[in-house]
């Protein structure tokens, strides 16, 4: 009996010692779990996420720049332009009526009433065409943007051009510097608007419905369509 209990009390010991660096044992293994967290330290590479953010903060800057860039384009102050062709115009329209008083045409050296065919042609050769009209036969001189009108006695009665510098006239603009014509016709598409320059001329402005604008301008002689001394 008594060596059995010898026995019991080697076998216990034993077995609380095994038992105790078994204990020991699943507790070092705690600490291997814990090594593997360090693992999860790669998640700062995942840093790179800032530097796309910054990256793309600065191409977001390019929106400021496009909106300052439009803003001048936009401010361009047309009203002086349109102010200064407006003043032209109507001194060029003005200057006209001016010139018409005497007979003439601005860019035409001669004159109503007072110069003859005879001196178009010494200065400015035979005429491309020539037509009779009315009471009078019309010279058409294509380079010279002109047509010249005389009677039979050779006294120029009109004097037309059709100079580009004057298709860009609007009755609007006419108005505006003579005011309204004394007198208006139709001749087919065109409109006529006649201004009294003097006693003996007038200034017609020729102004086909198509266009709006002016073709051609006359001065008229309306004294002597018809030379009583040509016989």
């Amino acid at each position: 009996m008594r060596s059995n209990m010898k026995k019991a009390a080697v076998v216990y010991p034993m077995l609380i010692a095994s038992m105790v660096m078994f204990t020991a044992c699943t507790s070092t293994e705690k600490p291997v779990a814990n090594a593997a967290t360090p693992i999860a330290s790669s998640t700062p590479n995942v840093v790179a996420e800032p530097s796309a953010t910054a990256s793309a903060s600065p191409t977001s800057t390019s929106t400021p720049t496009s909106t300052p860039a439009s803003t001048p384009s936009s401010n361009v102050n047309v009203k002086p332009v349109s102010s200064e062709t407006t003043t032209s115009v109507t001194k060029q329209i003005k200057d006209m009526f001016e010139l018409a008083k005497a007979g003439k045409v601005a860019g035409i050296e001669f004159a109503g009433e007072t110069s003859f065919f005879q001196d178009v042609e010494k200065a400015w050769g035979k005429a491309d065409s020539k037509d009779a009209a009315g009471s009078g036969i019309y010279a058409t001189y294509t380079k010279k943007h002109a047509v010249i009108g005389f009677n039979k006695g050779d006294q120029i009665i009109d004097i037309r051009s059709n100079d580009p510098k004057l298709q860009t006239i609007t009755l609007a603009q006419i108005e505006q510097a003579l005011g309204k014509p004394v007198d208006t016709k139709v001749n087919g598409d065109d409109t006529i608007y006649i201004y009294k320059a003097s006693d003996m001329f007038q200034l017609k402005f020729i102004i086909p419905k198509s266009s709006g604008k002016v073709d051609h301008i006359s001065v008229f002689d309306t004294k002597h369509l018809v030379n009583n001394m040509a016989g």
